[in-house]
């Protein structure tokens, strides 16, 4: 299919003039303060606060630089895209705080049809490939929280076991709003609450789980090619994958 220049696709063209204007870069000097019993970031000594207005405070000082190097790095404009430290962070401040139950419940809900435990039943180098990325996950999970995962040939939808969910849900008990929003971004990222679960607890790097949930997709890429598009949605899925990862690192300090 012959690829259509901006300049003849009055859609595109259209779209890109609907995108709302990136706000200009209004500060000088970011800085790394004390505030209440965390830290927070210092826009020309102003605190940042939340789309919802709500004030910014991070269990400490290396999140609050983390964020603080992203806010650094915008020059002309502040591009929200460039920022997933504080993308995430926004999300479980607004997002998570009020509804922490419901999104721990959202991440029990992913290990129910976890993307672990469904298997492809050929060809037999994807087989193999899944058996080698999957089966220590699923199988660390299984010792770690003392349940057993079902595993499942092909696409047919399988339960797991109400105790299993029971067990995990119990497992995530404590999170603060901060760790479960990062957590569920792993989670729906990978499509698998068992390597989030990995990550959440050092069993996995955010590498290692990301090629493990991809595994599928790279098969696909070694057969056919990859679509340059594509690429690049996966290349800031990453990065949402990475922040997210760097973030509970940083809590469990």
């Amino acid at each position: 299919m012959t690829e259509r220049s901006p300049a003849s696709d009055p859609m595109g063209k259209a779209q890109e003039k609907a995108r709302p204007e990136l706000p200009k870069r209004f500060y000088d000097k970011v800085a790394v303060a004390e505030a209440g019993e965390g830290h927070t970031v210092l826009l020309d000594g102003r605190p940042i606060r939340t789309p919802a207005r709500r004030p910014v405070v991070l269990p400490n000082a290396a999140l609050a630089e983390l964020a603080a190097e992203e806010w650094r790095r915008q020059e002309r404009v502040i591009d929200p895209k460039t920022m997933p430290v504080t993308r995430l962070i926004n999300s479980a401040l607004d997002g998570v705080t009020d509804r922490l139950s419901d999104v721990v419940e959202e991440i029990v809900k992913y290990a129910g049809s976890d993307l672990t435990c469904y298997r492809a039943e050929r060809p037999e180098g994807l087989v193999a490939r899944q058996t080698a990325a999957w089966d220590p996950v699923v199988s660390w999970v299984e010792e770690r929280y003392g349940v057993r995962m079902r595993l499942a040939g092909g696409v047919m939808p399988i339960d797991q076991d109400a105790e299993t969910l029971a067990t995990l849900r119990t497992a995530l008990d404590g999170l603060s709003a901060l760790a479960a929003a990062a957590l569920h971004t792993i989670t729906g990222l990978t499509g698998s609450a068992l390597l989030a679960l990995s990550v959440h607890e050092g069993r996995l790097t955010a590498e290692a789980a990301w090629n493990a949930a991809h595994v599928d997709e790279d098969w696909n890429i070694a057969q056919w090619g990859e679509d340059e598009e594509a690429k690049l949605r996966r290349a800031d899925r990453y990065a949402e994958m990475r922040a997210a990862a760097t973030i509970l690192e940083l809590i469990a300090k």
